[in-house]
């Protein structure tokens, strides 16, 4: 399922190399140093974001989830997830986490094609609703720009990597059949 745009390739990872790990855990790194609240506090070390990804890499191993990566000709720039595995009575419904792109890539339509390239893994694996929370404002006009659906806002919800407290914005995708 690669994609390509005129820059970025996308595919996804059903093994991670420790190449992989290490970009991915500096990619991690670097949302956190720019204030996203991905669930890290500042600073975050080397140490616990591959061990985040480790994780993560163990997850995608086992098909509970796809662990999609776009690179350019430096390497590992953005990241998203598809976790597909879910309770048994939500065979139907996956989440979508971590969409993650580097400072030096942003701004140029690859967290669209992130979330696009999520949305076709999704419905290949027989996806009809997805769903996913963002930091309020963080990513907003992307999600409501290509259809997702906004539920609400839980105020104070996370923490941003400073300490201070963000709200959380939830959102909801149908799929096509």
């Amino acid at each position: 399922m690669p994609t390509e745009s005129s820059v970025h390739s996308i595919r996804r990872l059903e093994t991670v190399t420790e190449s992989q790990l290490q970009a991915l855990a500096e990619l991690l790194i670097d949302c956190v140093d720019s204030g996203a609240s991905v669930s890290f506090m500042h600073p975050l070390s080397m140490a616990k974001a591959l061990a985040f990804w480790r994780g993560i890499a163990d997850s995608a191993a086992r098909g509970e989830r796809a662990l999609l990566v776009a690179e350019d000709g430096s390497g590992i720039v953005g990241t998203v997830q598809v976790v597909l595995n879910q309770p048994e009575n939500q065979p139907h419904r996956a989440d979508v986490a971590k969409m993650l792109v580097h400072r030096r890539a942003r701004r140029q339509g690859l967290g669209e094609s992130l979330m696009q390239s999520a949305e076709q893994v999704a419905h290949e694996c027989g996806k009809t609703l997805l769903v996913l929370d963002t930091a309020s404002g963080d990513a907003e006009r992307l999600y409501a720009r290509l259809g997702w659906q906004r539920c609400g806002v839980i105020p104070g919800y996370a923490l941003f990597p400073n300490g201070e407290l963000c709200d959380t914005t939830y959102f909801f995708r149908v799929l096509a059949n």
